[in-house]
């Protein structure tokens, strides 16, 4: 049976220990302060999610003192994760050592009992051959639970790859987003999972999908088109995709041996040019999908409009996609939202010539 998640209130044992503190103060104004800057500017945008979680007794006596942007520290996180379960906390070798995404992300999928779910993601996009990154089950779980946020585009800056230093801001939004739980999130990411088995591929639509989840857990960035460092609205940004820039930089800038024709047949960069590529005749039902489809989202479902489609993903096979949205690049099952706005496809696979249409 599945531990409950939370905590009783304002308890100051939950606190990080004031050894550990004194520690953290060293080292954030000494010699070594350089490895817990954080690597982006001081901002504000979590206040309420900070507000939350020292309210719960965790990270901070108090909003004042939480130092939102300092980097989290592997002795913070297993403090933290201690009160999330109520359980004993782990001794950490370095507990000073930064925490990255990735590692909050599994620490709390973890803590959520929801591992076994994320290594049964795993194993199937290996068994289907993708040579996905060792985070992919946990950054899937971690984003179909919501436990990431995107930055509003003048914040791009604020942005985070999945091996970067994960901020305290960050990690209350995470933390905060946990303790708002109704109670059946945990239940959908399972029932969700056991849906993800992924069919056998072709190897042009392996090629594809390989290049596609090798970015499992990078952020949305408005106008990004690239796992490295631009400025695409002049606001620099690590790196990052937005949705359209995502199917951008897997079909049109990824060089494929003998893939010539694939990289000439999208033309335009946004969602409104990518879906009017394809006449009427060409755009392929939902019933009708395969893997390495261009999948296109619109207000009013297949009688949208190439104008007013606002959303673009990769088809993975099985009712299950790859895209970048809110949650970054993230895998998820088209239901719900995604299902009733579901527009039509395209196959730039077959208009290259690679494989049946």
């Amino acid at each position: 049976m599945r531990r409950p998640v939370l905590l009783a209130a304002c308890c100051l044992s939950l606190l990080a220990p004031p050894a550990l503190a004194a520690t953290r103060a060293a080292e954030s104004y000494g010699p070594n302060a350089r490895k817990l800057q954080s690597v982006v500017p001081p901002k504000s945008w979590d206040k309420a999610e900070i507000r939350l979680v020292v309210n719960h007794g965790l990270m901070a006596r108090s909003v004042a003192s939480f130092r939102a942007n300092d980097v989290l520290t592997q002795g913070e996180l297993a403090t933290l994760v201690a009160a999330l379960t109520q359980q004993p906390a782990d001794v950490p070798a370095n507990p000073a050592a930064p925490v990255s995404v990735v590692q909050l992300d599994a620490r709390l999928v973890k803590a959520l009992e929801l591992s076994d779910t994320a290594a049964r993601l795993l194993s199937a996009a290996r068994a289907a051959g993708l040579s996905v990154p060792s985070r992919f089950g946990t950054e899937t779980v971690a984003r179909l639970l919501g436990l990431r946020t995107n930055h509003l585009a003048k914040d791009d800056d604020l942005e985070l790859l999945p091996n970067d230093p994960v901020t305290r801001a960050e990690t209350a939004y995470s933390v905060a987003k946990i303790l708002r739980f109704s109670g059946g999130e945990q239940q959908y990411v399972e029932d969700a999972a056991m849906t993800f088995v992924l069919p056998a591929f072709t190897t042009w639509q392996k090629r594809v999908l390989k290049t596609a989840v090798r970015f499992i857990g990078f952020p949305y960035v408005w106008g990004g088109m690239s796992e490295k460092t631009e400025a695409p609205f002049g606001v620099q940004a690590r790196g990052g995709f937005d949705c359209s820039g995502f199917v951008w930089r897997v079909y049109k800038l990824q060089t494929y041996p003998g893939g010539a024709t694939l990289n000439a047949t999208i033309n335009g960069r946004t969602t409104y040019q990518m879906s009017g590529e394809v006449p009427r005749s060409k755009r392929i039902a939902f019933a009708n999908l395969a893997p390495g489809d261009l999948l296109f989202f619109g207000p009013k479902g297949p009688r949208s409009k190439p104008s007013s489609i606002g959303h673009t993903g990769i088809y993975l096979g099985s009712g299950w996609m790859i895209h970048s949205s809110g949650q970054g690049v993230a895998v998820v099952p088209l239901t719900g939202w995604y299902r009733n706005s579901f527009a039509w496809g395209r196959r730039p696979l077959a208009e290259a010539g690679l494989v049946a249409g």
